[in-house]
């Protein structure tokens, strides 16, 4: 599991799996550290690997059995929800005045159960023999600001969610979203589950199991 983090602050959008690597922040540099561990492993030992860069996870299990659960949460569509669910009063919005449509950050969303899926098409490529280690960018390839998530979730939850504007965080890129051609073509990957209304009622369906 690496990261769309690696890239840092991109060139050009959408980011394919060639872009760049300049990560702004631990996060990122880390996941950079440990491809580049793996494609020595390879070199040295002839382990071959995949790296998944996913860009930005969220969602939950269908049947909302499982869903995110970190402490302290620090994922976007998860704090909504619980604000909108009356755990919290607001959320901060760090940024309002980058280079977008809206002032805030874009990011691309991909669904937990269409990452899941890529793990198991990488998994299954290795076990039939793959001879080259590879890399793949996994997202929609769609992006949405941080303002086009919180109307998602007041939409789909029917809820107010209040807002307080915050400073930029240090590490933020402006703009992150996949290429994930290759992904595609050769895994067969697709997505099946990338509309970001469906990514937010199966992650509030988790919120109020």
């Amino acid at each position: 599991s690496s990261s769309a983090a690696i890239y840092g602050q991109p060139q050009t959008i959408p980011i394919d799996v060639n872009h760049l690597k300049n990560p702004l922040n631990p996060y990122g540099r880390s996941k950079l550290f440990f491809e580049e561990i793996l494609r020595d492993y390879d070199q040295v030992y002839g382990l071959k690997s995949v790296s998944l860069r996913y860009f930005n996870a969220a969602g939950a299990d269908l049947l909302g059995r499982v869903g995110e659960r970190h402490n302290p949460e620090t994922h976007l569509i998860p704090l909504l929800l619980q604000v909108a669910s009356g755990k919290y009063k607001n959320i901060k919005v760090f940024g309002d005045d980058y280079s977008t449509k809206d002032g805030t950050c874009i990011r691309d969303y991909i669904h937990v159960v269409d990452l899941c899926k890529a793990h198991v098409l990488a998994l299954g490529a290795l076990l039939d023999g793959q001879q080259i280690s590879k890399f793949y960018n996994l997202g929609s390839g769609e992006g949405c600001s941080v303002l086009e998530v919180i109307n998602s979730v007041r939409k789909v939850t029917g809820k107010d969610v209040g807002i307080i504007n915050a400073p930029r965080r240090p590490g933020d890129p402006t703009v992150l979203v996949a290429d994930a051609t290759i992904a595609k073509q050769e895994l067969n990957w697709h997505p099946k589950y990338s509309d970001l209304a469906t990514i937010v009622k199966h992650a509030w369906q988790w919120e109020n199991r």
